[in-house]
C-alpha cells in the first residue's frame, strides 16, 4: 500500500467540514430515493393488483441489485475514481426515479427499481471506502457517523415526502417528489464535495480478486458481515410491514399519517452521530453491543396494538439500529486493512443483501402470523447479529495482541487498533 497522505481532513478544518456535508447530502439523495416506494407499498399494490409480498419487490428488487453491484462499482471507484462514480450514479438514479413514477406496469416499475439499486450502488458501495481514505483516523468515527445521519435524514424524509404528497394525489407523483428532491441534494453534493487528498487504494494485479479472497478467509471479516446481513435484514423487514398493520384494524389509518411514523428514523439521525463519537472514545464492540440491545428492546415495544407504544417502540428500535450501524460499518476499514474500499463494499454488500432477502422472505410471517410473528422472525435476526458482533470483537483482540495476525504495519492505524480489543 502506498504511502498515507499528510493531507487528510482534520476535525475543525474547511475541509473536513465540506466533505461532511456533501456526504450527508448524498445520504439524504441516495436513500431518499433507495426507499422511495416503501411508504406507498398499499398504494402500489392496489394499483398493480398485486399483494404485500409482491408490491415490497419494489423495495427487494432495488436493494437486491444494490448488493450485487456493490463489488463492481468499488472496482469501478478504484479504477476511475471515487468521486467521478459517486457524481454519476447519483444522478442517474435521480433519472430513473423520475422514469419509475410513470412506469406502465408492475414488471416495468420493479425493472426500473433494479436499475436504480445497481447506479446507486456507486453511491452506497463507495461512500463509506471515501470517508475513511479522506478522513485523519482521528476523525473517523464522527465523520462515519453524520454519513449514516445522513443516510436516516434520507430515509426518514424520503418516506414522508412521498407518503405526503401519494395522500393527496397518488404514489406517483409521491414517488415523483422524491427524484426532485434527489435532484436538488446532488446538485449541492456535486459542488460541495472535494477533490480526494488521501492516497489511492492499491489495485492488485488480478483486479482485486486477491484482494476480496484474502478479506473472505479473514474470520473477523466474516463475522462482520453477518452484523448487517441480519441487522438490516431485520430492520428493513419492520418499516416494509408496518405500513400494512397501520393502515388495518385497530389503527386504521390514513396513508400520511403512516408517512409521518417514519419520522422515527430522526432517532437514527441523532444516534449515529452520538454512537460515531462514542466509537472514537469507547471503542466499537461496547458501542456496538450496546446499540443491538436498545434496537431489541424497541422492537418488543412495538408489540401491544396501542399506537403511542408502536410509535416509543419504533424510535427506540431505529436508534439502536442506526448506532449499531454507523459503529459497525466503521469497523469495515479496520478489519480489512490495506483493503479498505474493498472491505466497506463487502460490507455494504451484505447490508443490502440482509435488506432484499429477509425484507421479501419475512413477508410470509406477516401473511401467516401478523405482527407477532414479525417481531419473532426480527428478534432472532437481531441475536444472530449480537453474536456476530462478539465474535468480531474476540477476533480483533486476538489479531492486534498476535504479531504474526496484525495488519499490516504500512497500514493506516485507527483508534481501534490503540486499544485491544477496544
Amino acid at each position: 500500500m502506498g504511502r498515507v497522505s499528510t493531507d487528510l481532513h482534520l476535525p475543525g478544518t474547511t475541509g473536513f467540514r465540506r466533505l461532511n456535508l456533501a456526504m450527508v447530502l448524498a445520504g439524504l439523495a441516495a436513500f431518499g430515493i433507495l426507499y422511495a416506494t416503501q411508504p406507498v407499498l398499499p398504494r402500489i399494490g392496489a394499483t398493480y393488483g398485486v399483494g404485500p409480498s409482491r408490491a415490497s419487490l419494489t423495495v427487494s428488487a432495488t436493494t437486491g441489485a444494490l448488493a450485487l453491484a456493490v463489488l463492481p462499482m468499488a472496482a469501478l471507484a478504484v479504477r476511475i475514481g471515487r468521486v467521478r462514480v459517486m457524481r454519476g450514479g447519483l444522478l442517474l438514479a435521480v433519472v430513473l426515479t423520475a422514469l419509475a413514477a410513470a412506469a406502465p406496469t408492475f414488471p416495468v416499475l420493479v425493472g426500473l427499481r433494479a436499475a436504480t439499486g445497481v447506479v446507486l450502488a456507486a453511491v452506497v458501495a463507495v461512500a463509506m471506502g471515501h470517508v475513511g481514505a479522506e478522513v485523519e483516523p482521528r476523525g473517523l468515527g464522527s465523520a462515519m457517523g453524520l454519513y449514516v445521519a445522513g443516510n436516516s435524514l434520507g430515509g426518514v424524509g424520503g418516506r414522508v415526502l412521498a407518503s405526503l404528497v401519494a395522500d393527496g394525489t397518488s404514489w406517483r407523483w409521491g414517488v415523483a417528489a422524491v427524484a426532485a428532491g434527489g435532484l436538488l441534494a446532488t446538485v449541492a453534493f456535486w459542488w460541495l464535495l472535494p477533490e480526494p487528498v488521501g492516497d489511492a487504494e492499491a489495485e492488485p494485479p488480478d483486479g482485486g480478486g486477491g484482494a476480496y479472497g484474502a478479506l473472505l478467509r479473514r474470520p473477523a471479516m466474516l463475522a462482520l458481515l453477518l452484523v448487517p446481513v441480519t441487522l438490516m435484514g431485520g430492520f428493513v423487514t419492520v418499516y416494509n410491514y408496518l405500513s400494512y398493520r397501520l393502515v388495518a384494524p385497530p389503527f386504521d389509518l390514513p396513508l400520511s399519517v403512516v408517512g409521518l411514523v417514519f419520522l422515527a428514523y430522526l432517532a437514527g439521525t441523532g444516534s449515529s452521530a452520538v454512537a460515531g463519537r462514542a466509537a472514537d472514545a469507547l471503542g466499537r464492540p461496547r458501542v456496538v453491543l450496546v446499540s443491538v440491545l436498545v434496537m431489541a428492546a424497541g422492537l418488543a415495544l412495538t408489540l401491544p396494538d396501542r399506537l403511542p407504544w408502536v410509535i416509543v417502540g419504533l424510535v427506540v428500535f431505529t436508534g439502536g439500529f442506526f448506532a449499531a450501524h454507523a459503529t459497525s460499518s466503521g469497523w469495515a476499514p479496520v478489519v480489512g486493512a490495506p483493503y479498505g474500499t474493498r472491505a466497506s463494499a463487502l460490507y455494504v454488500c451484505g447490508y443490502y443483501a440482509g435488506s432484499s432477502v429477509f425484507g421479501t422472505v419475512l413477508g410470509g410471517a406477516w401473511s401467516t402470523g401478523g405482527w407477532p410473528a414479525v417481531v419473532e422472525s426480527v428478534g432472532v435476526l437481531i441475536l444472530v447479529g449480537t453474536l456476530a458482533a462478539v465474535a468480531v470483537a474476540a477476533q480483533t483482540r486476538t489479531a492486534i495482541s498476535s504479531p504474526s495476525r496484525a495488519p499490516s504495519s504500512r497500514s493506516r492505524r485507527t483508534p481501534d487498533q490503540k486499544l485491544p480489543g477496544s
